[in-house]
């Protein structure tokens, strides 16, 4: 016969009192408010007045009432060239940046993920970049490309390489350079990204495929890639996006030219509002871009459900 002991026996009322513990509903709300009021104020609250302020003539200086016009604005953009260019500026800027920023990026991460001598400086200098803020970005590289005393003008007449050039101001230069910028700027947060995904990778699978006689290529291909693989998707779609709408960088940079060749969406949004006054054509045009990232977003999310599935089923 066992004999159970008053500290073996199950205590039957420890589930009750874990739920006499859990706040009601109204405590719940409670404790969520000061974190959901600054997003209702600050997110939700400028998105519904901006599409709100989309179907109307909202002009700066008006002595008139604000009136509804309905979807006139989005008529106005279907026939207005300059934001359609600024629309393909737009995506050869965000593909231009997102696709070496990660290339690059995957293979940094790679290198601070083997086990070298000051690996922990190397990773800390990688996120320099990182802790910068756009403006300060913007302003170091407008020295660095200045045309009469900028770094890599100097570097170029140094090597006998010409007498460089004003690479902010040419036509065919300054949308390469900007992207140049933007590349560098961008490229630490998907360091950092990749890196995890990378040390969540168990070392196991490696040392097998070594074993079998798998070369570096094929164990990045059958081992480290498909570990890596949905960190890589989410990070790219993320940056796309992120580039996508990007204006501080830009606009420290070039404002927008030379003649508009860096006139990017939300830089062309942001001169309709606030250089022309056109607050009611600005809204429909960013309500343009909320639309087609909400659209690349669901495409991203539906893929990966299909990937998913497709992994389950398999």
């Amino acid at each position: 016969m066992t004999l159970v002991t008053a500290t073996e026996r199950p205590a039957r009322g420890a589930p009750r009192a874990e739920r006499d513990r859990r706040p009601s509903g109204h405590g719940a709300w409670f404790l969520v408010l000061p974190a959901l009021i600054p997003i209702l104020v600050l997110s939700v609250g400028p998105l519904l007045y901006g599409i709100l302020l989309a179907f109307t003539d909202a002009q700066s200086g008006r002595t008139r009432a604000t009136q509804w016009i309905g979807g006139l604005n989005f008529q106005d953009l279907l026939h207005d060239t300059l934001f359609w260019e600024s629309f393909r500026i737009g995506l050869v800027w965000a593909v231009g940046v997102t696709v070496p920023q990660f290339l690059l990026a995957l293979g940094l991460a790679l290198l601070l993920d083997q086990d070298l001598k000051l690996r922990w400086l190397a990773r800390a200098l990688a996120i320099i970049p990182w802790a910068m803020p756009e403006v300060v970005v913007g302003v170091m590289w407008r020295l660095v490309y200045n045309p009469d005393a900028g770094v890599l003008n100097e570097t170029l007449r140094t090597l006998g390489l010409g007498d460089g050039r004003d690479w902010l101001s040419g036509l065919s230069t300054a949308l390469p350079a900007v992207i140049v910028v933007g590349v560098w700027a961008g490229m630490p947060q998907t360091t950092v990204t990749l890196l995890a995904g990378l040390q969540n990778t168990p070392r196991e699978l490696h040392e097998a495929a070594a074993m079998d006689g798998a070369g570096a290529w094929r164990r990045f291909r059958t081992v480290t890639w498909p570990a890596l693989r949905p960190v890589a998707l989410a990070i790219t779609a993320l940056n796309f996006i992120w580039n996508f709408n990007s204006f501080a960088l830009v606009y420290v940079l070039t404002s927008g030219g030379p003649g508009g060749r860096t006139r990017l969406p939300m830089l062309f949004a942001y001169e309709e509002a606030f250089r022309y006054g056109q607050f009611g054509y600005a809204a429909a045009m960013g309500l343009v871009m909320v639309a087609v990232v909400s659209v690349l977003l669901a495409l991203f999310l539906v893929g990966r459900l299909t990937d998913r599935t497709g992994g389950d089923t398999a």
